[in-house]
């Protein structure tokens, strides 16, 4: 019997309990105490490579460091049971090493570094990336991380948006909702598709609930939400 498709949009918070730090830890808009738009903007890379490099650096670290947690563990499991698609805010690589294999990175990922020069030159990364460190074709490497301003990948778009329309519950786990156009695609969704959120957090997520009256929220951490979750799909 053919598995039921199931959409996972995940955020920092699946990964907060993993020990990685959420995108802002602040109001006052700094992220690992830097200032957003020095590390995190085109801007900011012409105006000092080596210490944007130096941040994606620690950063990169910081990932062997942290091993995947119990949702991440969970989201994997149900592979065993649905035909599983991730599309993730997240640059860490926690989903694949708890073991899913459908995983669209729509805002990068810190394993991998890219040309400069040909955004379609991808390179898979480890270790430090450093100012001399070029591509193929002899242009400085720079993270592979979309930045604010900068596009996300249409492709990738494109896949998410297929899974989105074409699954049976889609699942929503430790994200704001803030960040668009990526929090747009769960609810590209089929109207009478099962929704659920997973955040601690009370949210507003401007959904009409005459036509999504299959929204659920669970006010709690990915862990927790998750466990709770698989229980009611499994039981279905």
């Amino acid at each position: 019997m053919e598995k039921k498709k199931i959409l996972i949009f995940t955020g920092a918070g699946v990964s907060a309990e993993s020990g990685v730090a959420t995108f802002r830890t602040g109001d006052d808009g700094l992220w690992y105490n830097h200032k957003v738009e020095d590390v995190a903007t085109l801007d900011g890379w012409r105006r000092d490579k080596e210490k944007v490099l130096n941040f994606y650096n620690l950063r990169r670290a910081q990932l062997k460091e942290v091993e995947p947690n119990l949702a991440h563990q969970i989201i994997a499991d149900l592979e065993k049971d649905f035909d599983v698609t991730i599309v993730t805010q997240n640059v860490d690589n926690l989903h694949e090493r708890a073991g899913s294999t459908k995983v669209i990175h729509l805002h990068g990922e810190l394993t991998k570094v890219r040309s400069t020069l040909d955004s379609t030159l991808v390179y898979d990364w480890t270790e430090d990336c450093n100012l001399g460190n070029k591509c193929e074709r002899g242009s400085q490497l720079r993270p592979h991380i979309v930045w604010f301003g900068e596009n996300l990948n249409p492709k990738l778009i494109d896949r998410a948006e297929e899974a989105a329309q074409e699954c049976d519950f889609c699942i929503i786990v430790g994200t704001s909702m803030q960040v668009a156009p990526a929090n747009q695609i769960p609810f590209l969704t089929k109207p009478n598709t099962l929704i659920y959120v997973v955040d601690p957090s009370d949210m507003d997520f401007y959904v009409d609930k005459q036509r999504r009256p299959f929204l659920t929220h669970i006010q709690e951490v990915a862990s927790v939400g998750m466990k709770k979750v698989k229980n009611d799909l499994i039981n279905l």
